[in-house]
């Protein structure tokens, strides 16, 4: 069988070490990068194609669960997640059985973990491991505040996005566009999972296919059947579908 391909994400220099020195005498591992953020790890995995990860979850900007949330289900390796205690995360990661190593790691938990992503890589068994990770992300959604930032590859490289930048969002077959003034991003993300993300005191969906900013309305014009058009600031004209009225009507009161 072909080496292991290991990457190491953890934004404590300290921490990287010791996980690499646990994997020295492993046979069949070969750790082909480290990253010290989020950002970095999202760019090496998608570039890299790794098989395994040492994914440490609390880091700034992008923590770990946002790394698993920017990558491509596809794209996913094995994941050991490394993290300081957190009694939320670890019965998150107890329910949906995925693998963790709790800092300083113990060596036998160690031993442990990687036979089991051994194991799994073998069977390629990661079907498996991405509707537990899918999962993971689900529940983590359902019990955060809503997203301030979105992370966004566009052009080779990784950014931030404020969610107040965005001016609407529109379905684009397994995708959302973003627009954003002039520009837009491609996300690959469902309509329904990105409206969870996003605060409904400032976003309003307005269509099946059609998510807007409140902030950038400017005005509307009622058509026929209950339907509307909205104008946005930026002359951008989106009409309403039929079910939504009454979003409409809990924002505008009688002004309808």
């Amino acid at each position: 069988m072909d080496k292991i391909r290991t990457v190491i994400v953890d934004d404590e220099p300290l921490a990287r070490r010791g996980i690499r020195a646990q994997l020295k005498d492993e046979a069949g591992i070969e750790v082909i990068a480290e990253c010290g953020n989020g950002l970095d790890a999202v760019a090496v995995i998608e570039e890299q194609k790794p098989d395994l990860l040492f994914l440490d979850v609390q880091m700034p900007e992008l923590d770990g669960f946002g790394v698993i949330e920017a990558i491509r289900m596809e794209r996913l390796p094995a994941v050991i997640f490394v993290t300081a205690y957190d009694k939320y995360a670890l019965r998150a990661f107890d329910v949906h059985a995925l693998d963790y190593l709790l800092k300083p790691v113990d060596p036998e938990r160690f031993t442990t973990a990687l036979q089991r992503a051994r194991a799994q890589i073998e069977r390629k068994d990661i079907s498996d491991l991405s509707d537990r990770l899918r999962s993971l992300i689900d529940d983590l959604q359902a019990n955060r505040k809503y997203a301030e930032r979105i992370v966004i590859k566009s052009s080779g490289r990784i950014f931030f996005l404020g969610v107040e930048e965005i001016d609407w969002i529109e379905a684009a077959d397994n995708y959302v566009r973003l627009h954003v003034g002039r520009t837009s991003h491609l996300l690959r993300e469902t309509m329904s999972s990105i409206e969870k993300r996003l605060d409904p005191a400032h976003f309003m969906r307005i269509h099946r296919s059609t998510i807007i900013n409140i902030k950038r309305i400017k005005e509307l014009h009622t058509l026929f059947h209950g339907e509307y058009e909205i104008t946005l600031l930026d002359g951008t004209r989106l009409t309403t579908g039929r079910g939504y009225r009454d979003r409409l009507q809990e924002l505008f009161g009688n002004a309808l």
